[in-house]
């Protein structure tokens, strides 16, 4: 039995909710906390970690006689993470904090991208982990039992749903084998230590979610015996969530508390926008329970927390904290070393940028680093990657890189401060803002392919491209001066202005102008029969019936249309630009390489 003190400093356990985008993280927290945050959340998509306690007690009113009566831990801390996958640095830290987490999959689409990378930031950290297979109610003839148990509600489904169920079930299991995990149903397994059980669950109507619950509280009171980690005495230890300023409050800070006890009065060292920086807990506002700190506006104000807990706190110099930084409660003994040590994390954390690239903006370290390792993924560099809104010196600054297309600054969950945005209407600085991060990056990269396609465009019409053309018989309208000849667009194109040249290399003349029926055209491709006028020839003496021509294209354009745009021009063109520079090659095999 726990003592009065182990009781007063039982540690409540952090339960990690991962899973692939709308797979229904956010939805399943909901459920068991009574709540709607998915609906204020941007795009329904977890932007930040959010934390909720749920009470030992809501936990039992929902387990109801499943519940074990030997437990003794708190509740849950469930943190709810982001669902895509350019949240991995996110999800990593994450993991690294929880002691056990839920694994959400749709049963009916099974693994996806982001459900792989969660196992393996999971595995990473040796975190203990269920799976909860979301959505039967979607299974073609499920007759839903709401919050029911899901073996209650499984016992009463016909013979196809509960063969539909396992089927899905087992495919689940035949994905995590191949990752390297053992598992089965959770009602199968005797030893969730060596097994990972899956519970098949609705968010929706709350079926399987008293199993989920129970599965949990198991395990993480097994997992914290194990490690010894059911009370907790030392100072505390979490991580910034969030910097507001608040009404009649000042400015604060959301945290979640992961380890230790943390006082009102206590010294605390937090990772600042400069350097690390001290300061004294005035106040300590803990979310009511089944509420989440991000959404929740009524606190209850306790002298004294116990990890693990999401909790705002009231502070002086608030201010200069940073989003995503690591804070420490300290004494006047150990202040030095605790600022020395987050400063070398803080170093750690700080992103490496690149010399040429685009600016970043976003409101936390950790939305930061996702948006940074997206757009490096994509091969796209990063000149600038700092915390805050957009300033007029960030506009300053993106005016002076030499790029045009690196002169775009993306912000993440930040504002466009008023100075700037008067200053950003006379700039050629290109803003993107949102607060979901996969839109940010999917708008900055639309932006991004029209502009490399109109530089491609205009570069195109710049170019000259490759044609030939054969001198039609009984098609000469005039000598010379110039001579109008009727021809036939082989292949390639011609336009005004080009010059020709013959097969053996030699000069032709220039095309003055290009004739169909009269009507003057800027461009002549394969197959058309046109006349032209060429300054330079003489019909019958330079140039003859039958005659074969190629449009004389300059050797940076041929560099550039056979080694860069080789891809984008027709096959006929591409056909007529490989004769034309075999004819150079003949006399300069290194022409045009």
């Amino acid at each position: 039995m726990a003592t009065a003190t182990e009781t007063k400093n039982l540690r409540t356990p952090i339960v990690c909710v991962m899973g692939h985008v709308d797979h229904g993280k956010t939805s399943l927290l909901d459920k068991i906390r009574g709540t709607t945050v998915v609906d204020k959340e941007a795009g329904a998509i977890t932007q930040h970690i959010g934390a909720t306690e749920v009470p030992l007690g809501t936990i039992k009113a929902m387990c109801g006689n499943m519940m074990a009566a030997s437990v003794v831990i708190p509740g849950l801390l469930f943190i709810d993470t982001p669902g895509h996958h350019a949240f991995t640095t996110l999800r990593s830290r994450g993991g690294a904090l929880a002691d056990l987490a839920v694994l959400v999959v749709d049963i009916t689409e099974g693994f996806q991208p982001q459900t792989i990378e969660a196992i393996k930031i999971l595995r990473q950290f040796k975190t203990p982990f269920v799976v909860a297979a979301n959505k039967i109610d979607k299974i073609q003839g499920w007759a839903p039992s709401p919050n029911s148990p899901f073996i209650k509600s499984f016992t009463g489904q016909p013979d196809y749903v509960k063969a539909a169920i396992e089927t899905k079930t087992y495919e689940l299991v035949g994905k995590l084998s191949d990752l390297g995990f053992s598992s089965d149903r959770y009602d199968r397994i005797r030893d969730f230590t060596r097994n990972v059980g899956i519970v098949p669950i609705s968010a929706k109507t709350g079926e399987g979610i008293p199993d989920l619950l129970m599965v949990l509280i198991g395990l993480a009171q097994k997992f914290l015996e194990d490690s010894l980690r059911m009370t907790v005495t030392g100072p505390g230890v979490g991580t910034v969530l969030e910097v507001k300023e608040e009404r009649g409050l000042g400015f604060t800070i959301d945290a979640i508390i992961y380890d230790g006890v943390i006082k009102v009065g206590d010294t605390i060292v937090i990772g600042g926008k400069e350097k690390p920086f001290t300061t004294k807990v005035r106040a300590l506002l803990k979310p009511k329970p089944n509420r989440e700190i991000r959404v929740e506006e009524r606190f209850d104000r306790v002298s004294r927390l116990t990890a693990a807990a999401g909790v705002k706190i009231l502070a002086p110099g608030l201010e200069n904290a940073m989003a995503g930084s690591p804070l420490r409660v300290a004494t006047e003994e150990n202040k030095e070393t605790v600022l020395k040590e987050i400063e070398g994390e803080m170093e750690k954390a700080r992103i490496v940028t690149d010399e040429t690239g685009i600016m970043i903006k976003a409101d936390t370290l950790g939305s930061l680093e996702a948006i940074v390792n997206e757009l490096r993924g994509a091969g796209i560099k990063v000149a600038m990657a700092e915390v805050g809104d957009i300033s007029k010196k960030d506009i300053i600054n993106a005016e002076t890189l030499p790029e045009a297309m690196d002169r775009v600054i993306l912000g993440f969950n930040v504002q466009i401060l008023a100075e700037t945005k008067e200053y950003l209407q006379a700039s050629d600085i290109k803003v993107f803002t949102n607060d979901v991060i996969y839109r940010l990056i999917e708008d900055y990269e639309k932006w991004q392919k029209a502009q490399k396609d109109m530089a491609d465009k205009k570069r195109f019409e710049e170019i000259v491209r490759p044609g030939k053309i054969r001198y039609l018989p009984n098609c000469t309208f005039r000598q010379s001066k110039p001579a109008v000849i009727g021809v036939h667009v082989m292949g390639g194109c011609i336009k005004p202005g080009i010059t020709l040249i013959k097969p053996d290399g030699s000069k032709v003349g220039v095309i003055k102008q290009i004739q169909e029926r009269n009507e003057s055209l800027s461009i002549a491709t394969q197959g058309k029969e046109v006349a032209i006028s060429i300054e330079g020839p003489t019909a019958g003496r330079q140039i003859n019936e039958g005659d074969i021509y190629y449009v004389d294209v300059p050797e940076p354009h041929s560099k550039v249309l056979e080694f860069e745009l080789k891809d984008t021009i027709r096959q006929d063109e591409l056909e007529v630009l490989m004769e034309f520079v075999a004819i150079k090659r003949k006399n300069n095999p290194f022409w045009g390489r």
